[in-house]
């Protein structure tokens, strides 16, 4: 059975298909990573990571998590159409701050450094397994996946340049399966299933522990979710308005844990225009999509909560007070990119927030007599 090792997302050419598929699919990625107000103390954030958890088969159940995420999508094309598939997911980190004595080093919740305040908290990375090219006529198949743990360490130099301290970053190694397998509908449509199941060895939780969930991500895929991309000679089906011979078979899909939604451009369909979509690229997220999902041109970056709106959570960082402000930069370094982000927004920049309309069309069932 092939192993596959996980990675850091690769980069994607800016202004390409690619990277607009790419740019919601890190937005789904973060859903929920550091909710608002982005602090450790908020009471909104004593449960993070809480899309597209997938924790380990031996723990989940004494939890009432999940341990699998299944996919299934509808092709249309020849059964040599190749097929790629990436697994994404945020690696859990665990963030812990130490003091430099005399006498070696302490773990401290917290520590202020040449004017920066250090909190002991989490984080988390981005992973990717990229899976081997795969055609429905190969057959299905298993494979083994694997990232690895470790430990990073940053040094905290005071004003003089003596090190005051050390942030460390640790991560658990985490293994799984991911099962490929391809079922024939008939003509040229095939179901594909997608299932990813997290082996880890975990300790068991401890009972009643409130924290037990929060201390299992440690060994879990968090936000997980997939992209599958077909070749040219074929194209993915929507689930959500699929063409009517197909909508039995659209039923019968079953997506566990996630949603699979069409995202880049739109590819015609391989009997004509019959007017429902199609696609070369399906997102499978546990937040749940439309087809065709964008990032608006006006967003000015990542804010972790994507299902709210922009200029809410802006004007709700701006509100923060300095001590509310300096609690959210010591947590977490993305946390620090959101406040100095909405703080160097212009008055123009919040005014495009507001909202824009991209186009008019012909409301269902009217004609062009009506309106």
């Amino acid at each position: 059975m092939d192993t596959v090792e996980a990675a850091p997302p690769a980069a994607v050419p800016d202004g390409t298909a690619a990277h607009a598929v790419e740019k919601i699919a890190r937005t789904c990625l973060y859903e929920g990573y550091l909710l608002w107000p982005y602090r450790r103390s908020a009471l909104k954030n004593a449960r993070r990571w809480t899309f597209g958890g997938i924790y380990p088969q031996e723990r989940a159940t004494q939890l009432g998590e999940p341990h699998r995420m299944r996919t299934d999508v509808l092709l249309q094309g020849p059964a040599t159409a190749a097929v790629t598939l990436r697994v994404r997911f945020l690696h859990h980190l665990a963030r812990q701050v130490y003091r430099t004595t005399p006498g070696g080093s302490e773990p401290v919740d917290e520590l202020t450094v040449a004017g920066t305040r250090h909190l002991t908290w989490h984080e988390a990375t981005e992973r990717e397994w990229a899976l081997p090219l795969w055609t429905p006529a190969d057959g299905p198949r298993t494979l083994t996946v694997h990232a690895p743990g470790g430990t990073a360490e940053e040094p905290l130099h005071d004003r003089d340049g003596r090190l005051a301290g050390t942030l460390t970053r640790t991560s658990r190694a985490l293994t799984g399966t991911v099962h490929l397998d391809a079922r024939p509908l008939g003509g040229d449509t095939v179901g594909l299933s997608v299932t990813l199941v997290n082996t880890t060895v975990a300790p068991p939780p401890r009972p009643g522990a409130p924290s037990a969930r929060d201390d299992l991500a440690a060994y879990a895929l968090l936000s997980t979710h997939t992209v599958l991309t077909c070749d040219d000679t074929a194209a993915f089906v929507s689930l959500g308005d699929p063409p009517p011979a197909l909508r039995t078979a659209a039923d019968g899909c079953r997506n566990e844990g996630t949603w699979p939604v069409l995202v880049g451009e739109p590819a015609a369909g391989r009997d004509g225009d019959d007017g429902c979509p199609r696609a070369r690229t399906v997102l499978s997220s546990p937040v749940t999509l439309c087809d065709f999902p964008a990032v608006a041109p006006e967003s000015p970056g990542d804010l972790f909560d994507g299902g709210e709106i922009d200029q809410l959570l802006i004007l709700g960082v701006l509100s923060l007070t300095p001590r509310e402000q300096e609690e959210a930069r010591a947590g977490d370094p993305r946390a620090r990119e959101i406040l100095d982000r909405c703080a160097a927004l212009s008055p123009d920049d919040l005014m495009a927030l507001h909202g824009t309309i991209r186009g008019f069309r012909p409301a269902r069932g009217t004609t062009k007599e009506t309106t």
